[in-house]
């Protein structure tokens, strides 16, 4: 029991100096196992040091591994953490390697690790960039319902100039059916443009360039509707920038929450 707790403070803890040090170790083993996986990728790297990079590809996953099992034998709520956010980035972040076995390649997606990254904000303390995030949060959370109404109306145009497209290039031009023609649309009005389907006629031309200029109107939309909810945000209660909680109402010298001090009128 007593290993028990240890482990705890240890592993999930980061008050203490063993804590901190073993997620920093942490942090700087899953950017060496992401720069692994990076490297696999490239054929000449491959070729030349394949055995390498997979001995050590099955270290990291093994020392995952342990550290997973660890992290649920020592947690006083083990099931609790494994469906936790964290719990399940850390069962994502090895399973890609065991997939493997089964499935040829799919040990690249283990590069979910480096979502485990994000444990920098705690371990660090940076509350002021966590307060931040929370914000950006808040503020897409606020903004989902009139993006998903933006998103199903751009959604409704390229279908609808897809297939019109379609018609008045005759099928030819490389808008061969009406899924290819709405690629074609969606390519158009992102303003990405590969050139790979090209229209040829003069209608053709005129409503492509109908698109384009949608495409330019339609990406200030869901840009200025988030900026506003960002807005309307940060005109709410300050934040301590050390842990990043709102701070009550009333002049305070330190935060009720870290003891930190603070400047609020």
């Amino acid at each position: 029991m007593y290993w028990r707790k240890k482990l705890y403070i240890i592993i999930f803890g980061t008050n203490t100096k063993a804590g901190k040090l073993f997620d920093l170790a942490l942090l700087w083993v899953i950017i060496a196992s992401v720069l692994l996986v990076m490297m696999e990728s490239v054929a000449g790297l491959e070729t030349d040091h394949g055995r390498l990079f997979h001995d050590l590809e099955w270290g990291f996953t093994i020392l995952f591994s342990i550290e997973y099992l660890l992290r649920i034998y020592s947690h006083p709520k083990p099931l609790t953490y494994v469906f936790s956010f964290w719990g399940l980035i850390d069962l994502l972040s090895i399973l890609p390697a065991y997939l493997s076995l089964v499935l040829a390649g799919t040990h690249f997606l283990t590069v979910i690790r480096i979502l485990r990254l994000a444990r920098v904000f705690r371990i660090l303390k940076l509350g002021r960039y966590f307060s931040e995030s929370q914000t950006l949060g808040k503020a897409l959370y606020a903004s989902s319902y009139k993006i998903t109404v933006f998103l199903v109306a751009v959604l409704l145009v390229v279908i609808t100039l897809g297939s019109v497209m379609y018609v008045v290039e005759g099928g030819n031009n490389g808008f061969s059916s009406i899924p290819q023609s709405i690629y074609w649309a969606i390519i158009t009005i992102t303003t990405v443009g590969y050139g790979d389907i090209v229209p040829v006629t003069a209608l053709g031309k005129f409503f492509a360039s109908l698109i384009m200029i949608i495409g330019y109107a339609i990406i200030a939309v869901p840009t200025g509707i988030i900026t506003a909810e960002i807005t309307k945000a940060q005109m709410g209660k300050p934040a301590c920038p050390h842990c990043g909680k709102e701070l009550p109402d009333g002049a305070i010298a330190f935060c009720p929450w870290c003891g930190e001090p603070v400047k609020k009128a």
